[in-house]
């Protein structure tokens, strides 16, 4: 019930990419490349502003973005997560391990720079 309930408030949409060797059969080269792992994935982004005075130096103003997931779904370490809410489509990358719950699991991202 709870589960369901959390799942309702879901208003966007996720894709997970990883950078992974893929071998072209035809040459049989192995090149790395992007490859969708998980697409359509219901989502929902929220985000949080914090102040110079909450991170005690200079006048930084950050924002914290969290993606809320389904248990069910794994993202791992280095992917690439293309969100799209509310008529914006933006890329993150996961900026350390989840927070696991019965209903849903959290997960802190970053904007993605690009692949390491």
């Amino acid at each position: 019930m709870v589960r369901s309930a959390v799942e309702s408030l879901y208003t966007g949409r996720c894709t997970v990419t990883e950078y992974k060797e893929v071998r072209d059969e035809v040459s049989k080269i192995t090149k790395n490349k992007e490859v969708i792992v998980l697409e359509g994935i219901p989502c929902r982004l929220s985000f949080k502003n914090i102040s110079a005075a909450d991170l005690q130096y200079g006048n930084a103003v950050t924002q914290e973005v969290k993606l809320f997931v389904s248990p069910d779904v794994d993202i791992k370490d280095g992917s690439k997560i293309t969100v799209t809410q509310n008529g914006v489509t933006a890329d993150y990358a996961k900026s350390g391990e989840p927070a696991v719950y019965s209903s849903h699991k959290e997960i802190i991202l970053e904007l993605f720079v690009g692949w390491a």
